[in-house]
């Protein structure tokens, strides 16, 4: 049913999710990672990091960006830690599951 949406509207700007996933990536390369967007009030849209890694330090991803010149509005600034991705069957993640999990979650960790 068409291609999902792998960008946000954060403040104006179009964000790609995969290249938010790319920076997470470069920095916990052993660890599944997906970047999902949730309505924000204030600037239209928020990323959310959803990760298998246990210890994600959201300071250490941001100085990750800097060193990197990449700019901050691609660094998710909330965590939803998970035990394992949702995954299809060709081993990809199951982004609507994803979004499922982080809709479900309470409140996921803001840094």
């Amino acid at each position: 049913m068409g291609r999902a949406k792998r960008f946000a509207k954060i403040g104006g700007e179009m964000v790609s999710l995969g290249a938010a996933e790319t920076l997470v990536g470069s920095l916990w390369p052993d660890d599944h990672h997906a970047v999902v967007h949730v309505p924000d009030p204030r600037k239209g849209e928020r990323l959310i990091l959803v990760s298998t890694r246990a210890n994600a330090d959201m300071n250490a991803l941001l100085a990750h960006a800097r060193e990197r010149g990449v700019p901050e509005i691609m660094v998710p600034r909330t965590l939803l830690s998970v035990p394992s991705m949702p995954l299809l069957a060709t081993g990809k993640v199951d982004y609507p599951e994803v979004e499922r999990l982080v809709r479900r979650a309470d409140e996921p960790v803001a840094a």
